[in-house]
C-alpha cells in the first residue's frame, strides 16, 4: 500500500514563502512523476508542478518562475519550495504520484492573508 504524507502547510503573509514536502511511503514500482497539485474553495482541482522520472519539471502559468519542484529519488520525496506568495495560491495542496496507478496525499492546508 503506497502512502503519500504532506507536510509544510500553514499560514504566511502575501509576499512570504513555505515549502512543502511530501514522502511517498510503501511498495512503489517506477515512478513515472511526482507532483503537486491544488484546491481552492468552489474551485476544481488543478495543475501547480510535476517533476518527471529523468527529473524535467513542468509547472502551471501561475506557479512559474515563483514555485520550484524538486525530488528526492532516493527517499521518495518532493517538494515545493513556493516564493512570493499571493492571497490567490491559498488552497489545499495534494501530492500526487503516478507509478501503475495515481496515488494522492491527504493535503495541506495552505493560507496566504495579512
Amino acid at each position: 500500500q503506497v502512502q503519500l504524507v504532506e507536510s509544510g502547510g500553514g499560514l504566511v503573509q502575501p509576499g512570504g514563502s513555505l515549502r512543502l514536502s511530501c514522502a511517498a511511503s510503501g511498495i512503489i514500482s517506477t515512478i513515472y512523476y511526482m507532483g503537486w497539485y491544488r484546491q481552492a474553495p468552489g474551485k476544481q482541482r488543478e495543475l501547480v508542478a510535476l517533476i518527471y522520472r529523468g527529473g524535467t519539471s513542468t509547472y502551471a502559468d501561475s506557479a512559474e518562475g515563483r514555485f520550484t519542484i524538486s525530488r528526492n529519488n532516493a527517499e521518495n520525496t518532493v517538494y515545493l519550495q513556493m516564493n512570493r506568495l499571493e492571497p490567490e495560491d491559498t488552497a489545499v495542496y495534494y501530492c500526487n504520484l503516478k507509478s501503475a496507478l495515481n496515488y494522492w496525499g491527504r493535503g495541506t492546508q495552505v493560507t496566504v492573508s495579512s
